[in-house]
């Protein structure tokens, strides 16, 4: 029982409640419950999008490095997969081992190329950082881009098989746990606090003995893996992979989910991605026709809205007493009665000594003249 009683709960919340949904509406697609296409897409996207944000907030929340390449690891990872999954179509057919194979493939292609960047690119920081990784990401979308119709499909884009809609969203929030516990046992790790502490102070790191370029380089790679994983779960998910959907504007949104979620809360992260995933879709599917022009206009002022929430300070004491957090501990917290609390069983009449306690308290305390037989001026002997 004490074993469990030191288990923290809080861990595994996000689990518990991905898990939770995950299973109730796949218990709905696989019975033959009629969800609606755009509704499974959504989902889709959901999953996708936080991926990507619980493996930039590595780099971003818990490295304290500025990246903007995260688009660019993500379609490396849509492309090799992509077309990993066109080659074996033929052998294995659109079928889940051909779904694991090319995630597999694309995140390690994903990874290997986030070791090739990272080894130059992490000896920078702050903004020059930021340049170097947002200038891989436009240069892999060029490439891509400029490449011929028979490998990556060129201007035209990459053809590939789409998977069923009433499978693809169980394996992608499947994905979602996957990097949950890989991201978050890493975090908790030795590895993981040698990565916050080069974030608090490098310098002081470096004096402790960690090697900084190791953990920067591990935290690099694990974020570009995962990006990649995303990127294969993009290409699954639509009939045809273009470049120029990982612009730099995708790098940028991506950072804006973790930066709304919190840096270095990998919660917040998971919420800020569904709310924005959600937002854009909703507002693509409402704002049609000549009132297509407002839907940035009206993302850019919720995203303000939510912003100047999270960070005026005339709302810090709002926020402290009125959030979800504080909701669940009132929920979960035991209520504590005084009748309920016994005494101390360590008292002084039962704990064992060698005299007794009166003869302790009886001891005369004060100074003696020590050697002499004579007593003391006070007459004290």
């Amino acid at each position: 029982m004490k074993s469990l009683k030191r288990i923290n709960y809080s861990h595994y919340i996000n689990y518990v409640v991905i898990a939770v949904f995950t299973m109730v509406f796949s218990a709905i697609s696989l019975a033959g419950g009629r969800l609606d296409s755009s509704l499974l897409f959504l989902f889709e996207k959901m999953a996708i999008s936080i991926i990507l944000a619980v493996s930039l907030s590595v780099v971003v929340g818990f490295l304290g490095e500025l990246s903007l390449g995260h688009a660019g690891f993500m379609c490396v990872g849509a492309y090799m997969g992509g077309k990993l999954s066109v080659v074996l179509e033929p052998v294995l057919g659109n079928a889940v081992p051909n779904l694991l194979i090319s995630l597999v493939a694309g995140g390690i292609v994903a990874a290997i190329c986030g070791f090739i960047i990272g080894m130059p690119a992490l000896r920078l920081r702050g903004d020059y950082l930021a340049i170097v990784t947002l200038a891989f990401g436009e240069i892999v979308r060029s490439i891509f881009l400029n490449s011929s119709d028979e490998t990556f499909g060129g201007t035209l884009g990459l053809d590939t098989p789409r998977f069923d809609k009433k499978y693809l969203f169980i394996f992608a929030f499947l994905m979602v746990l996957l990097t949950l516990l890989i991201v978050q046992n890493f975090i908790r790790s030795k590895h993981g606090r040698a990565v916050t502490a080069i974030r608090d102070n490098e310098i002081a790191a470096r004096a402790c003995g960690i090697n900084v370029t190791k953990y920067k380089l591990l935290a690099f790679i694990i974020s570009a893996f995962f990006a990649g994983i995303a990127g294969v779960l993009y290409s699954f998910s639509n009939y045809t992979v273009q470049s120029a959907s990982f612009d730099y504007n995708y790098s940028i949104e991506i950072l804006v989910m973790v930066v709304l979620g919190g840096m270095g809360n990998i919660n917040g992260a998971i919420v800020s991605a569904t709310l924005i995933t959600f937002l854009n879709t909703k507002l693509a599917t409402v704002l049609t026709g000549d009132l297509a022009v407002l839907q940035n206009l009206i993302y850019a002022l919720i995203l303000i809205v939510i912003v100047i929430y999270n960070n005026a300070p005339a709302l810090k004491s709002f926020r402290d007493t009125h959030n979800i957090s504080l909701f669940i501990k009132k929920l979960v917290r035991s209520k504590h009665d005084p009748a309920s609390i016994k005494d101390d069983a360590a008292k002084w009449d039962v704990v064992p000594t060698k005299i007794e306690m009166n003869e302790i308290l009886s001891i005369d305390m004060k100074p003696q003249n020590l050697g002499s037989d004579k007593p003391s001026k006070g007459g004290d002997k």
